[in-house]
């Protein structure tokens, strides 16, 4: 039932006050076809809106069910809209960009019904009114009578209690008007329905019940209720209420939202694409930057992991801190603030200052250490230490002594290469170190076999297999060429493919003025170079004992060697490789490249070798003399101690050195003089030695504690991270005052600077240019949104009418500046995408770099979200506009 009780209605109109109702009361039945007649400006239609919902009351109260509406929510009215009421409007008031089906069911998407139910009730809805055929045309195409039964049908989809019809036949012809009002007049059987009309004759006609308005009061009513009787009981209003409250509160729901603003933007193409582009703008921009930045930061991302493979870090057992010197030196080239006194020439301090800075920065790195600490993979803020690592490379002090198996013309060392010898350039110890450190500590800079890195996963990555494969047992090398299959005559003189004969005397001619030919180019079959073995000598294996038991260097003996290295065991060549692409630090030189586990089966035979055995079996006994250490000799033995020395020595040692001290004493010496003389030629034949040198000397190495470490970071961010570790551990010897710090040599840190950082600088700083034009395209989605709002103003006013709450409201233009956002977005990095592809072919006629830019995804989905958050950010105020549109207002609006 519902039920008016003193309802008035003022308007506010300048200085003064229109009141439009002057105290209605009246009573409704829940079945009966009510026609509200009076002249136009009379309070009919606002009467009309008040018990609709769409207009408050200003006094009085509007009881439903019997209960009061005083207390009425926004979300009350909302759902009192949309499920109890329909509205029927003298101007039809369809959304003319939905179809006739999607009209009717938008009142069932407001109230959250699922879509296959909504589609059932529509066409129910549109086949009860006559209209089951026209479903899939849009209002446009209908004709008024059709467009006002499409209207019924929206009105009626919901089952709601009360249609309220306002002028319904006012636009219709006497035909068309006599179909309505039969169809109102069928509804009215089991529902109450209100018409406002002028029309006293249908009104006549039709009605159960005239209710006459004259200036906002109620003149006349033909069938009166009475309120007292009809009056719910408390069981029937609580029976009401739980049936109101079992509706709960709807809602439209944000892909709802999504479809009716994406059929309103197609229904202007033109000025939704052109808003779009405009909005892309400012993200092709920024794509087109992030994309030459990425493709940058990634060639020098593989460029910087290609030179990390040729300049690692590098910790050596005894290392001299260059940076230091070449700082001091810098130093004091730039010193000019010190003046001489005049008439004076003052020395200004350089080599002193170089030699301090070096001494002060020399550092005895524990190897054994600081091994045991890297291989227990130290954790860094970027991960674990093997993360941030390509590969840990351990060099020892184990020399690789490699040699052509043929010996039929005498023995040929290929490694350490003997090249520049037969040239007759001497290198120094001093440049051989230096040129090492530079060729990243492996080896002298000339020699041509090299170590691979342990983890193979970086093979794959600097070198492809041209022929054979890569090693996979220690005694498997491959043959390095460059990218053309080309590899140097230095390196085939090495490997003793071409002799080193020819080149005697070279040097001499050269200086003398004489021109030297080149020699003729020679090639070699895949078949030829896979052929070739050579063989591996431990350094150890170069000793033989003498008869008195000492132990003699025999490498210049040309017969013994021939018989070691024919006794020697074989390494052979199983493969050709050459560099990738992407290694393009890689030598042009040629090589041979061998495993780590060939050194480590090395180091095995010189453990087990008899020389090394002997040595470690007397610590205090030089085995190349037969003599105590220098450390275990006194300066002034007795001739007690130099007699019992004898006696412990073997007998021919022991033999010659009596004859020895017999031969001082004849000459008339004194025992004193003796036993000085004889302790003098001690120091003197065991000139210095050490039990570790005697074993170094040997070839001798520990696996736990290498001559050198090689890290091989993966980028530059990794090779900070790492220097961070490195700076952490010496904090924490420094503090616990154990140990000792590492020094270690950085190359690449010394040579480049952070070319990342300055692309990522260029970076911000033309972002921060572009993000401008981001801003304005902003700005003008919210003035299109807001023309939007204009121009939708009555639709509005229509989804309120069916029970749209302002947040529903605010979402159907929140999708749509979503939508903007997103196609904005799309387009943008599509655009990028297409520009991309001239951009790469100028760049590659340019610099010969292929596909440098290319939209990274992970900053591409980002600029697409940034794009969709910037067009929501610029529609919230249209948006919120929108939903406080006063709903009577909005329906008036043309």
């Amino acid at each position: 039932m519902l039920e008016l009780k003193g309802i008035t209605k003022d308007y506010p109109s300048g200085d003064s006050v229109v009141h439009a109702l002057k105290g209605i009361s009246v009573t409704f039945r829940d079945q009966e076809f009510v026609s509200i007649l009076g002249q136009s400006g009379c309070g009919k239609t606002t009467l009309l809106n008040i018990i609709g919902g769409l207009d408050q009351y200003t006094r009085g109260d509007l009881v439903i069910n019997g209960r009061s509406t005083k207390s009425y929510l926004d979300r009350d009215w909302d759902t009192y809209r949309n499920h109890s009421v329909g509205f029927v409007f003298q101007s039809y008031n369809l959304i003319p960009h939905q179809t006739v089906i999607a009209n009717v069911e938008m009142a069932l998407v407001l109230s959250g019904t699922p879509a296959s139910e909504r589609r059932r009730r529509a066409e129910e809805a549109l086949a009860q009114v006559g209209l089951a055929e026209q479903m899939h045309k849009r209002p446009n195409q209908l004709s008024g009578g059709q467009m006002q039964r499409v209207a019924i049908a929206r009105a009626i989809v919901n089952n709601p209690e009360i249609i309220l019809a306002d002028e319904p036949t006012g636009a219709l012809d006497t035909e068309t008007s006599v179909e309505v009002m039969e169809i109102l007049k069928r509804l009215s059987r089991d529902r109450l329905v209100i018409m406002v009309t002028h029309n006293p004759q249908l009104a006549e006609g039709y009605s159960d019940r005239i209710v006459r308005i004259s200036d906002g009061l109620i003149t006349d009513d033909s069938r009166p209720v009475d309120a007292a009787a009809e009056r719910l009981t408390p069981e029937q209003i609580q029976r009401h209420a739980v049936e109101d409250a079992k509706k709960g509160k709807r809602s439209m729901g944000f892909r709802q939202a999504m479809s009716l603003s994406f059929t309103n933007l197609m229904t202007k193409k033109g000025r939704t694409f052109l808003t779009a582009f405009a909005g892309s703008i400012g993200i092709i921009g920024i794509a087109l930057i992030l994309s030459l930045s990425d493709g940058a930061q990634n060639y020098i991302a593989e460029t910087e992991e290609s030179t990390m493979g040729s300049y690692p870090l590098t910790i050596q057992e005894t290392s001299v801190d260059l940076a230091s010197m070449m700082s001091s030196m810098m130093g004091a080239a730039a010193d000019v603030t010190r003046e001489a006194a005049e008439g004076t020439v003052e020395s200004k301090d350089l080599v002193t200052d170089m030699v301090s800075s070096m001494a002060s920065g020399a550092n005895e790195n524990d190897m054994r250490a600081i091994k045991t600490w890297l291989d227990s993979d130290p954790e860094t803020d970027s991960g674990a230490l093997s993360e941030l690592v390509t590969d840990i490379q351990y060099t020892y002090a184990t020399p690789l002594n490699v040699y052509k198996c043929d010996t039929t013309d005498g023995v040929v060392q290929v490694n350490p290469a003997t090249v520049l010898d037969s040239l007759g350039i001497a290198m120094g110890e001093t440049q051989t170190e230096m040129m090492s450190s530079m060729n990243g500590g492996s080896g002298s800079s000339y020699d041509v076999w090299t170590e691979l890195l342990s983890n193979k996963d970086t093979w794959s990555r600097d070198y492809d297999v041209v022929a054979g494969h890569m090693p996979e047992n220690w005694n498997e090398v491959v043959v390095y060429v460059d990218q053309n299959d080309r590899i140097s005559d230095y390196t085939l003189y090495a490997l003793g493919l071409l002799d080193q004969s020819d080149l005697r005397g070279m040097m001499s001619d050269v200086m003398a003025g004489e021109k030297v030919e080149a020699t003729d180019e020679t090639s070699y079959t895949y078949d030829e170079l896979l052929g070739l073995t050579f063989k591996l000598v431990p350094e150890s294996s170069k000793y033989a004992q003498q008869d008195d038991g000492t132990w003699a260097d025999m490498s210049e003996d040309d017969a013994f060697m021939r018989d070691v290295v024919d006794g020697a065991e074989e390494v052979r060549v199983v493969g050709i490789v050459r560099p990738t692409e992407e290694n393009d630090a890689g030598s042009n030189w040629g090589a041979v490249l061998y495993t780590p586990e060939l050194i480590e089966h090395l180091i095995e035979q010189v453990d087990e070798s008899e020389v090394v055995q002997a040595q470690e079996a007397d610590p205090t006994t030089d085995v190349f003399t037969g003599l105590p250490f220098s450390d275990d000799v006194g300066t002034s033995l007795s001739m007690e101690q130099i007699d019992a020395m004898i006696a412990q020595m073997p007998s021919d040692q022991g033999q010659q050195i009596q004859a020895y001290v017999d031969q001082m004493r004849e000459s008339g010496m004194s025992d004193e003089e003796i036993a000085a003389a004889f302790s003098e030629r001690m120091a003197d034949q065991t000139d210095n030695a050490t039990y570790e040198g005697n074993l170094e000397t040997l070839g001798k190495a520990d696996l736990d504690a290498p001559s050198q470490i090689s890290i091989y970071p993966a980028d530059f961010e990794a090779k900070e991270a790492i220097d961070n570790l490195i700076a952490d551990y010496n904090d924490e010897i420094r503090a616990s005052g154990e140990g000792t710090e590492i020094q270690y040599t950085d190359i690449v840190g010394m040579l480049m600077s952070s070319v990342t950082d300055i692309v990522n600088a260029l970076t911000y700083i033309l972002i921060a240019f572009v993000a401008i034009s981001l801003v304005v395209s902003s700005i003008m989605i919210g003035i299109i949104t807001y023309i939007s709002v204009l121009e939708r103003t009555k639709e509005i006013g229509i989804l309120r009418a069916i029970g749209a709450s302002k947040r529903d409201v605010s979402r159907i233009f929140t999708a749509e500046t979503f939508i903007i956002g997103a196609v904005s977005g799309l387009l943008g990095v599509g655009v990028t995408v297409l520009l991309d592809i001239p951009v790469n072919a100028i760049i590659y006629e340019v610099a010969g770099v292929e596909n440098l830019a290319a939209v990274p995804v992970g900053p591409g989905i980002a600029l697409v979200l940034i794009s969709i958050v910037l067009s929501l950010v610029a529609g919230l105020a249209p948006s919120r506009m929108a939903a406080k549109k006063d709903p009577v207002t909005a329906l008036r609006t043309e």
